[in-house]
């Protein structure tokens, strides 16, 4: 587990992630290569749990797709929409904030190998 009382950030070419856990409102911080976001601790959380879900639909579509299938998937809650497009070797990620901020963004396919592990590693959410 991550210790969550300290600031972190994680980043990578074309992705960054942060948590303030002090912070009152937006603890968390999420950007791509030209935009950032601060979201709060549920935001976060919910984009860490749909993301992992995600990640293993693709990997579960695999053998039911044709080499050159490509494949949209969604995952949703009351505070984040997220869809993953592409291969299950490779696809990007978009998301919405739908709790009215009106807040979208999303990663391309050769970030999110790198994203997702960051994300899964970043703030502590129990």
């Amino acid at each position: 587990m991550t210790d969550s009382s300290h600031q972190q950030i994680r980043e990578g070419q074309g992705w960054r992630l942060g948590w303030r856990p002090h912070a009152a409102v937006y603890p968390g911080l999420i950007a791509g290569e030209t935009w950032a976001l601060e979201v709060t601790a549920a935001e976060l959380a919910d984009l860490q749990r749909l993301a992992v879900e995600l990640a293993d639909t693709m990997t579960q579509m695999a053998d039911l797709l044709m080499d050159e299938e490509r494949l949209t998937c969604e995952a949703e809650s009351e505070l984040i929409w997220l869809e993953a497009d592409g291969f299950p070797t490779g696809y990007g990620l978009r998301f919405i904030l739908l709790s009215g901020r009106g807040a979208e963004g999303g990663w391309p396919e050769t970030v999110v190998p790198k994203l997702l592990p960051a994300l899964a590693r970043i703030g502590s959410f129990e």
